[in-house]
């Protein structure tokens, strides 16, 4: 029978390498199926290892009349008024133990390839409840009369849309995402069906694209309705590669990951929601 690699670094480093390919392989795997992946804050300062980063929310520009600047001998002071730290306060671990014998019967890289795909799984969940609380708890209540499914969803793009302070005077719809729990999403698709059958290559609108701002289907928000713009949470994130100990007394090895996390609504005056549909 064939040597089967131990899960401990072996005398060629293939085992290692094998460990840091498959890192990589949930590095990925997060980054395509979470939906906070998609649309958080990354424009932040700073290094997430040392357990927080900042990030800058300036003001508007002020438009003064021609002249303005020469007369006071100056320009107006940048306003960063808004800056934000988020500590990188959450940590997370998944500690499994494997047994020498399982590990000679499937291999490492078939038995820690089916771990990585849980693991990935995981972690991509309690990130996406994290950030999806984070929002919902920021976000402000949509008024509107409006009982129409295509309706509700168009007066929270234009409660976005529409937000003018301090920081922001508008928001394009092309920087909007509406997050729909299952059941909304799935009477918008319905909405959506009954007026236009969308082809590859009609040019016409589907449901990733409700009037110009992009839909996503999401399981981990409790409001049907959430529309915010892309930015407006951040949620660093630092993931540990993975790392093997040999278990005292045991012929099993314990294969470790630990990944820390911090989430804060930046930008809570571009979120709003609403409760149901």
């Amino acid at each position: 029978m064939a040597r089967t690699n131990a899960l401990n670094i072996t005398t060629d480093g293939s085992t290692a390498d094998q460990l840091a390919e498959l890192y990589g392989n949930l590095i990925e795997s997060i980054q395509k199926s979470a939906v906070s992946e998609q649309i958080k804050n990354k424009n932040y300062s700073g290094d997430p290892t040392t357990g927080s980063v900042e990030i800058d929310r300036f003001a508007n520009a002020e438009a003064n009349d021609y002249g303005t600047a020469r007369t006071n001998a100056k320009g107006d002071a940048l306003k960063n008024s808004g800056k934000v730290t988020v500590n990188i306060d959450t940590d997370k671990e998944i500690v499994e133990e494997i047994e020498e014998k399982d590990i000679k019967l499937f291999g490492l890289p078939n038995l820690m390839g089916s771990r990585v795909a849980a693991h990935g799984k995981k972690v991509t969940a309690n990130l996406d409840r994290a950030f999806f609380t984070a929002a919902e708890d920021a976000a402000t209540a949509v008024e509107s009369e409006a009982t129409d499914i295509e309706d509700i969803v168009e007066a929270a793009i234009q409660a976005v849309e529409t937000t003018t302070n301090d920081y922001v005077d508008g928001v394009d719809r092309d920087m909007i995402v509406l997050t729909l729990t299952p059941a909304a999403y799935g009477k918008l698709r319905s909405y959506i069906d009954t007026v236009s059958a969308p082809t590859a290559d009609s040019g016409e609108e589907n449901i990733n694209l409700f009037h110009g701002v992009r839909v996503m289907s999401n399981h981990r928000q409790t409001s049907a309705v959430l529309a915010m713009c892309e930015g407006a949470v951040a949620q660093p994130v630092t993931i540990d590669e993975y790392k093997d100990e040999k278990i005292n007394l045991s012929n099993a090895h314990a294969v470790e990951l630990f990944y820390s996390y911090g989430t804060k609504a930046i930008m809570p005056d571009l979120i709003y929601k609403v409760a149901t549909v």
